[in-house]
């Protein structure tokens, strides 16, 4: 048998203590954000098409949409709907606001470290901050 000075760690081979250590800067996760946020956005398209549709149609297909979020959609309540809007609703800002974040540096050429850590951190607060002020109005305000 071998002891455990023989064994040595090879260059370029990562344990997963090392990975579960390592600190993701913020432009790291509005880089996954706006990721998770697109596929979110193509989750609930059906949603969308449904809310879009029902909405226009007609007014009695309008008062319907109105008494999903009032009361339900037969066994599914309304609170499970207002979730379903508000991830919705973070889907869409948080992906508006990385994207502007993403168009700002393409335009102007701002690849620095702090302009990318600074601009990170207020696309991601600026999201927060909008669906938290959605997510009053969606299920206090309503």
């Amino acid at each position: 048998m071998a002891d455990a000075k023989a064994i040595k760690k090879r260059p370029g081979q990562m344990r997963l203590i090392d990975a579960t250590q390592y600190r993701l800067p913020p432009a790291g996760w509005v880089s996954i954000l706006h990721r998770v946020s697109g596929l979110v956005l193509i989750i609930l398209m059906p949603f969308v098409i449904w809310m879009f549709d029902t909405s226009l149609s007609s007014e009695v297909t309008f008062d319907q949409f109105r008494g999903a979020f009032l009361g339900g959609i037969g066994f599914v309540p309304a609170f499970v709907v207002k979730l379903a809007a508000l991830a919705l609703i973070w889907g869409f800002l948080q992906h508006f606001c990385a994207g502007v974040r993403h168009l700002y540096m393409d335009f102007t050429h701002t690849v620095d470290k702090e302009f990318g850590r600074v601009s990170a951190l207020v696309a991601i607060g600026v999201a927060v901050v909008l669906t938290l002020l959605f997510a009053y109005k969606l299920f206090i305000g309503y």
